[in-house]
C-alpha cells in the first residue's frame, strides 16, 4: 500500500515509539522469549513459498495468492481481485479471505490469537497470512502480509510483504502491528491437511464452512479427515452422513448416522438423520424406533424430529402396541 508524505510522518514516529517502548507493548513476544516453546526449532523458514508483489491496494489478492499458490492452487492476484477487493474499501475483509479460500476448494482456518501458533504452523510448512495496521488505531492503515519464516534466536518474523519479498520484523514490532486486527491469522490447507495448531471445534468448524460454501466434495474430505483425528466427532459424523445423503448414498449415509447415535446417544439429530435415512431405504420398523428416539429426546430439534416422525407413520410404519 502507498503511504502519503502525512502517513510516512505518522509511521516514522510511531516506529521511534515502538523502539522507545516495543517490551512494555509486546506480552506475546515477551512469553515467547522467556518461556521458548519445546516443541518449536529455533528457525523455520519456507524458502518455496512464492511471492506476488503487491500493487497499491491489493495486498489482499497478493498475500491470499501466496497461500494458495503454497497449498497446491495455481492463481494470480488478479484473478483473486474480484473476489476479496471491495472497492469503497480499498482493500479486503477476512470474510472475503475466507470466503475466497473455500471458493478455491481448501479449507480455511482462523488461528487462536498467538503468536506461538503462527511460529508452530511455520515449523509445519504451511505459511500464514496476518492482519496487521501499519500505523496507529485512529488512524489505520489495514495490511495482509505472509509470515513465511522465524528465528527465535534473534526474535524476529520472515515474511512476504507488500513489495517485499523478505521483510524482517522483530516479534515485538510486529505484535504491535498485529495487536489491533485482534490477532487475526488464517492457514489455507487441503481439505485432506490438518492444520497443526488445530482443535476438533475448529477443524469442525472449518470443514462446516467448506460445506456451506458449496464445495461439497472437498467438504467431505475435510469431514473425513476431521473423523481421522477425531474419530468421535458428532459434526464430522452427521455432515459426511448428509453429503452422502445428498449424493443419493444411502448405505454409507446410514453407516455415518449410526456411528453419530452410537457415540452421541443424546444427540436429537443424530437419531432424525438416521430414521430419514433408514426410512428412505424402506427400512421402516428401524425408521420408526429411531424417529422415536429423536422425538424423545426433544430439545431445539423437536419439532423437526416430530415431522419426520409423521412422515414415516404416513408411510405405513406400524407404531408399537401400548400396553
Amino acid at each position: 500500500m502507498r503511504l502519503g508524505i502525512s502517513a510516512r510522518l505518522l509511521a516514522g514516529i510511531l516506529f521511534l515509539a515502538l523502539m522507545l517502548g516495543g517490551c512494555a507493548i509486546a506480552p506475546q513476544t515477551r512469553l515467547l522469549e522467556s518461556n521458548r516453546p519445546t516443541d518449536l526449532p529455533e528457525r523455520a523458514e519456507l524458502t518455496a513459498v512464492p511471492f506476488f508483489p503487491q500493487e497499491e491496494y491489493q495486498c489482499g489478492p497478493a498475500a491470499l495468492a501466496t497461500a494458495l499458490n503454497s497449498a497446491g492452487v495455481a492463481i494470480r492476484p488478479d484473478i483473486l481481485t474480484d473476489q476479496v477487493y471491495l472497492p469503497s474499501r480499498k482493500g479486503s475483509l477476512q470474510i472475503e479471505m475466507l470466503a475466497a479460500t473455500r471458493r478455491n476448494g481448501l479449507a480455511a482456518y482462523v488461528l487462536a490469537p498467538q503468536l506461538a501458533d503462527v511460529l508452530k504452523e511455520v515449523a509445519s510448512g504451511t505459511p500464514v497470512v496476518v492482519l496487521q495496521n501499519m500505523l496507529v488505531s485512529w488512524y489505520p492503515l489495514w495490511h495482509y502480509a505472509v509470515v513465511v519464516g522465524y528465528d527465535l534466536d534473534a526474535s524476529q518474523l520472515i515474511l512476504r510483504s507488500g513489495a517485499n519479498a523478505r521483510q524482517v520484523l522483530p516479534f515485538w514490532y510486529f505484535e504491535h502491528t498485529w495487536q489491533f486486527s485482534g490477532h487475526w491469522a488464517m492457514v489455507t490447507v487441503r481439505p485432506d491437511h490438518i492444520p497443526a495448531t488445530a482443535t476438533e471445534i475448529g477443524y469442525a468448524s472449518a470443514a462446516e464452512a467448506l460445506d456451506a460454501s458449496g464445495q461439497k466434495t472437498a467438504a467431505a474430505t475435510a469431514y473425513s479427515t476431521l473423523l481421522t483425528r477425531w474419530p468421535n466427532s458428532l459434526v464430522g459424523q452427521l455432515g459426511l452422513g448428509n453429503i452422502y445423503y445428498a449424493a443419493g448414498k444411502l448405505g454409507e449415509a446410514e453407516f455415518a448416522f449410526r456411528k453419530a447415535t452410537e457415540n452421541h446417544p443424546d444427540s436429537a439429530p443424530a437419531f432424525n438423520n438416521l430414521a430419514q435415512t433408514l426410512a428412505d431405504q424402506g427400512k421402516l420398523p428401524e425408521a420408526l424406533q429411531a424417529a422415536q428416539t429423536a422425538v424423545g429426546l426433544g430439545g431445539p430439534f423437536l419439532s423437526a424430529s416430530k415431522e419426520t416422525l409423521e412422515g414415516i407413520l404416513s408411510r405405513g410404519a406400524a407404531p408399537p402396541l401400548s400396553r
